[in-house]
């Protein structure tokens, strides 16, 4: 039997994504064959693993499957949050022999677009920054905008963790003082979009993401309700390498 990495084996087989994995790895929680692992060690699917004490069984072929999230506000992306606040796993479907595994998180305040797989693989890929994949973002902000701040916006501008500018940022309209613009970026950085207006001194009310990929929040799917992606939607993303 061919041998692979330690955090491949163990997302494919949907314990977590191989960046989670890796940080298990690193903290001591994963045990081969009664040895704690080390980050890069290969298996052949053959060796007890167990995480946290817990048994993992590699020989279950847990079907892919993707899941579209409309997460509300107030939310956390976590599995478990010592504040007790609602997570984005409160209500979702039981998963046989796995578990959902979110691509990428949005923040507290944040609502919209959240992918869910079974596929850790998968879900590291579409999170990878070599996929280059657009997260689209419907943002509502108070008070008029300069046209030097959304020039800025889409130049760049210096934050804490390095330059970035949206791709495309256009106005769609508003009222009084609300102003709407869509924005779309190709990174997960935390609260990317909130910083960028923030370093033009404009305020951020409402942010919604409307679009991860190809892949559209559904019209008509309310927040914290969640459906199953099409066959179709899954293949194309399983085709990302």
């Amino acid at each position: 039997m061919t041998d692979e990495k330690l955090q491949k084996v163990l997302a494919r087989a949907g314990a977590g994504s191989r960046r989670e994995v890796e940080t298990w790895i690193q903290a001591g929680r994963i045990s081969v064959d009664g040895t704690r692992a080390l980050l890069g060690q290969r298996v052949t699917g053959r060796e007890r693993i167990l995480i946290d004490g817990q048994p993992i069984v590699l020989r279950t072929v847990v079907r892919q499957r993707v899941l579209l999230y409309h997460k509300p506000e107030g939310e956390v992306c976590t599995r478990k949050d010592p504040e007790k606040r609602p997570t984005i796993f409160d209500h979702l479907p039981i998963v046989r022999n796995g578990r959902w595994i979110s691509v990428g998180r949005l923040d507290l305040n944040t609502s919209g677009l959240i992918l869910l797989t079974t596929d850790g693989e998968l879900a590291n890929r579409l999170m990878h920054p070599k996929q280059g994949l657009e997260r689209e973002y419907a943002m509502r902000v108070l008070g008029p905008v300069s046209e030097e701040a959304l020039e800025a916006l889409r130049t760049g501008v210096s934050l804490e963790d390095g330059s970035a500018r949206f791709e495309r940022l256009r106005e769609i309209g508003g009222e009084g003082s609300n102003r709407w613009y869509h924005g779309i970026l190709k990174e997960g950085r935390h609260r990317e979009a909130r910083r960028l207006w923030e370093s033009q001194g404009v305020k951020v009310s409402r942010l919604i993401r409307i679009r991860f990929g190809s892949v559209l929040l559904p019209r008509g799917l309310r927040r914290g309700r969640w459906e199953e992606a099409p066959p179709e939607v899954v293949a194309a993303l399983a085709k990302l390498n």
